[in-house]
């Protein structure tokens, strides 16, 4: 099973709606056409998740990646308010290699709360880590039950997908709350983005994040601590991988030194307003 990867690259392949729609708009009935064409395609255009990192604590930026309006249009997140120095921790989940439990000892000494995205293969194979998840008052999220590129299948596949996580997770737990989504390997689109929140999720992606889910190139617990600690800044939404042993190594340190700065981790369930503008 692929555990989620992100790319600080856009890669999507483009689209020009205006030339697509002089090309075809030689009467009203092709012009509407057209439109209705280039207005699909549009929705459906992929997009990897990158953004421009924090350094020496300023804000991170999306703003030159291409797909900002669409990320704000549906109300997904990015990051927090970022008046307030506080910190949301997110894992993906999409395989156990022996460290989630660590990294949930570490949480329930330090007091931290996270969020756990979790895919189908997780919940089918480490039923009793999903209950201690929620056990321990972490969120569950929804990584979706087989990783597929979304925005590939159809709306009927998303909501399938979705709903076996929700419902297996449901049984694990004894709720079916969940409300959070990270879009699997970072890869969305204006229409996937639209029909998940129509299904109630709330698309969460990061705003701190390191190479960190190759368990063939793990360099160490003070690489770990170092990549994640220079970016660290107000509202920061971490993502973590939990196949790494060297974030499961270093999350006690990371986050003693975080409230050492007077950092705060939070639950995503208090996020605040998140900032209508992000500095570039």
């Amino acid at each position: 099973m692929k555990v989620a990867w992100i790319s600080g690259l856009l890669a999507c392949f483009l689209f020009s709606p205006v030339n697509a729609g002089e090309a075809l708009a030689s009467t009203p009935a092709t012009a509407a056409v057209a439109a209705a064409s280039t207005s699909a395609v549009s929705a459906d255009v992929p997009y990897h998740f990158g953004f421009k990192r924090s350094v020496g604590g300023q804000l991170p930026s999306i703003n030159e990646e291409g797909f900002k309006e669409i990320v704000d249009k549906h109300g997904a997140i990015f990051l927090g308010d970022t008046s307030r120095k506080d910190l949301f921790l997110t894992f993906d989940n999409g395989y156990e290699n022996g460290y989630t439990s660590p990294i949930l000892d570490t949480l329930k000494a330090k007091k931290v709360p996270a969020v756990f995205f979790i895919t189908g293969h997780y919940v089918k194979d480490q039923p009793d880590l999903v209950k201690r998840m929620a056990a321990e008052g972490h969120l569950v999220g929804n990584h979706s039950w087989s990783h597929p590129d979304m925005t590939t299948i159809t709306d009927t596949r998303i909501k399938e997908e979705l709903d076996r996580v929700k419902q297996a997770s449901a049984q694990l737990t004894g709720t079916d709350r969940m409300r959070y989504l990270r879009p699997p390997r970072g890869i969305f689109s204006d229409r996937v983005l639209r029909v998940t929140k129509e299904l109630g999720y709330t698309n969460v992606f990061w705003s701190v994040a390191y190479k960190d889910w190759d368990v063939n190139d793990q360099k160490g617990t003070a690489y770990a601590y170092q990549k994640v600690v220079q970016q660290l800044h107000p509202g920061a939404v971490i993502l973590l991988h939990s196949v790494s042993k060297d974030n499961a190594a270093a999350l006690g340190a990371i986050i003693d030194e975080a409230r050492r700065q007077g950092y705060e981790f939070r639950n995503l369930d208090e996020l605040g307003k998140r900032p209508q503008e992000q500095q570039s």
